[in-house]
């Protein structure tokens, strides 16, 4: 992972994690949650889970923060499951996109893996 962050632009986690949370906003995902992963994990320092009403927007979701990754900051970023549109996964580097159809959203639970009980509110971006 390290070598591969050497070769992206200097950004740190926190301002990448802004960018991705504005995005979302702009494209209007639903129940946006952050989980902090320093120290929990080396994959990532940030997790973010999101919700579109229907896989059209799911995927259309993950195809605007990719451009706009790649565009303002010069970032590529590995996107898997934008072609069904029930869940895609968006990895950035530092931080780790998923964006769900609530119904498989609520069938993985994602959060109850990486965010103690309790933290949920507290998450919500």
């Amino acid at each position: 992972m390290a070598a591969m962050n050497a070769l992206l632009p200097d950004v740190s986690s926190e301002e990448l994690l802004d960018r991705i949370l504005a995005s979302l906003d702009d494209d209007k995902a639903e129940d946006v949650v952050r989980i902090d992963l320093r120290g929990k994990s080396s994959v990532a320092d940030y997790m973010v889970i999101c919700s579109g009403r229907s896989t059209r927007q799911v995927s259309a979701i993950a195809e605007k923060l990719k451009d706009r990754l790649k565009e303002d900051l010069g970032r590529s970023c590995k996107i898997e499951g934008k072609d069904q549109g029930d869940w895609v996964l968006i990895d950035v580097g530092d931080v780790i996109v998923h964006v769900f159809r609530p119904e498989v959203r609520e069938f993985y639970q994602l959060e109850k893996m990486w965010m103690p009980a309790g933290a949920m509110n507290s998450a919500r971006a």
